[in-house]
């Protein structure tokens, strides 16, 4: 008998893979409860801790943690295939595309075109998510390819670089700098920032500003890039984003400008990225020739 049910699985790995039950929960679209009451009882049965509860600390897993989640994220992988093969026909050959969550609205929907184009006998799926969980899916085998940035990879990924993105500032059409046709970060070391609530998005903007000598104040970590622009077109700050929308006013109809950070180190390569750096079969060579069209 099971004791302990695919649901579960996967909300352990959760909370492993973002560190909190409140952000598990986030991501999951389920309460925090729900998880905690799923992690007692997975904890119950195996009758020994997952994790390391400090108060006012991320949940730090135990060592029989990781090797339970390195174990769980590999049958929840198994379980994946399986459940996509019965949808899909037995032997459909398959593609797992993943793609940033802010990268998403200007390429996912050009990259399943194309893939389906080249690929027309494969099911092409897709998956977005931050970078954590684009790694982790990439590691495990649930995802086979994915569109995000080069930051945060080491040399266990292949990485192909297909345009380089620089961030841009955006601000209310009444801020000190709007007339500016451009600005520097240390035009911006003054001024409250508004970064994204995603770890390693906001790790990367402070770290530019750390390379400059400066520590900016961080009024607000938004969980989306329209909050993002939403807050800076009320005056609430400067968002900081590589992603730059065309459209010039906030979700909420508010004006919104974006000006270019002109330093150059600031640029990071847009990558499409795949775990292991060997010879790879031939699917996925054609699936990686056909999304090269995004480099200019």
């Amino acid at each position: 008998m099971l004791y302990i049910s695919l649901r579960q699985y996967e909300y352990v790995c959760a909370i492993g893979r973002y560190g909190s039950l409140s952000s598990a929960a986030q991501h999951l679209n389920v309460s925090q409860p729900a998880l905690s009451n799923a992690l007692t009882r997975v904890e119950e049965q195996l009758g020994y801790p997952l994790f390391a509860r400090r108060r006012g600390a991320a949940m730090a897993l135990t060592p029989q943690g990781r090797s339970f989640i390195e174990e769980a994220e590999t049958l929840l992988a198994k379980a994946t295939r399986l459940e996509n093969a019965a949808e899909s026909g037995a032997g459909k050959a398959r593609l797992r595309l993943g793609c940033f969550v802010d990268l998403a609205p200007f390429m996912l929907a050009r990259s399943l075109r194309l893939l389906r184009a080249e690929l027309p006998d494969v099911a092409v799926s897709y998956r977005v998510d931050n970078f954590e969980g684009l790694i982790s899916g990439l590691v495990d085998g649930r995802i086979d390819m994915a569109l995000t940035y080069g930051m945060s990879m080491d040399a266990s990924f292949c990485k192909q670089t297909l345009f380089s993105s620089s961030p841009h500032a955006l601000v209310s059409s009444e801020h000190l700098l709007a007339k500016q046709p451009q600005v520097s970060l240390r035009d911006l070391a003054d001024h409250p920032l508004i970064l994204s609530e995603e770890g390693l998005s906001a790790q990367h903007v402070l770290s530019l500003f750390r390379q400059i000598g400066e520590s900016p104040t961080v009024a607000h970590r938004a969980a989306s890039l329209e909050i993002q622009r939403s807050l800076a077109a009320h005056g609430e700050g400067v968002a900081i984003s590589y992603a730059n929308p065309p459209a010039k006013i906030s979700y909420d109809g508010i004006p919104l400008l974006s000006l270019p950070v002109s330093d150059s180190f600031a640029a990071e390569p847009v990558v499409l990225a795949r775990h292991g750096t060997g010879p790879t079969d031939a699917q996925i060579a054609v699936a990686e020739n056909a999304l090269l069209s995004f480099r200019t």
